[in-house]
């Protein structure tokens, strides 16, 4: 395998030493998984993934995308379940190419199916080891093909991966993802992410979509809420007006009603009239 060393930061398009007439397809047409078992996983880790580095710019998450990392020869490439390239732009890409990218990506996450579990331990274990991933994991949700069923590997100075160490106990690993920054965790029938430096785990799509859900409730309660005051502070401000247009209207009542009777007195006296409420004066 040959690659073409590049600055960080992903090329818009062929580079020098292209060969512009070579087609790169964007599916190789594998489904992305074979069951529930294995697509479940492969979502909520990288779900969970994209969200935890959502506010970095330079940190790409995918799943299930074709890498092709020997230029003109698209024949050289494969598609981890997961992966997460640091240093490198996010945005959206149709295909990941080494040469292009300047790097491969640092964390690779392989989840074994009956098809796969073969040769994620044996041909793509080679082939990410020679593209230069720095950490590459296994997790088998069916617990048939590896005991205990999550295994981390680093790559050391040769070229050649090393295990990681995990602690827990066979039904439950765990290990420390240097790349990440995470502990891979095994609880029951999940694979599941936790961040040491914030101490919480990291969502599920359920979870996710359950928090989501509950944001939008709060807000339209609080929308609906704010309606309501104002609502009323609408109604206040009416019943106040009305109050007032009330008092006004009393108000220009009793001096029209005074001024007819100081008219009616000044024409009873005019006629020498005394005005029936007149009070003698000596």
């Amino acid at each position: 395998m040959t690659t073409q060393a590049v600055s960080i930061g992903a090329v818009s398009g062929p580079m020098a030493g292209e060969d512009p007439a070579i087609i790169y397809p964007s599916s190789d047409g594998i489904p992305m998984a074979e069951s529930d078992t294995q697509r479940r996983p492969l979502m909520d880790t990288s779900a969970a993934l994209s969200l935890h580095f959502s506010r970095c710019s330079d940190v790409y998450v995918s799943a299930d995308i074709l890498i092709y990392y020997e230029m003109n020869n698209p024949r050289r490439c494969v598609a981890p379940d997961v992966l997460v390239a640091f240093e490198v732009p996010d945005h959206p890409r149709d295909s990941y190419f080494v040469w292009r990218e300047g790097k491969a990506p640092d964390f690779v996450l392989e989840i074994a199916s009956t098809i796969t579990q073969a040769r994620d331990a044996t041909a793509k274990r080679e082939i990410y080891a020679a593209m230069g991933v720095t950490e590459y994991w296994r997790y088998d949700p069916t617990g048939r093909y590896l005991r205990p069923p999550l295994r981390g590997e680093v790559l050391n100075r040769r070229g050649e991966y090393e295990r990681i160490d995990l602690t827990g106990t066979d039904n439950a690993p765990q290990g420390y993802s240097i790349a990440l920054g995470l502990d891979i965790c095994v609880r029951g029938d999940e694979l599941r992410l936790y961040d040491p430096m914030g101490q919480a785990w990291l969502p599920t799509l359920m979870e996710s979509d359950a928090a989501r859900r509950a944001a939008e409730a709060r807000a339209d309660d609080a929308a609906l809420a704010q309606q309501i005051a104002e609502a009323r502070a609408y109604n206040a401000a009416q019943d106040r007006q009305a109050a007032e247009a009330r008092a006004y209207d009393a108000a220009q009542a009793r001096q029209a009603a005074e001024a007819r009777a100081a008219e009616m007195e000044r024409l009873l006296r005019e006629h020498g009239i005394a005005p029936p409420d007149a009070v003698e004066r000596g």
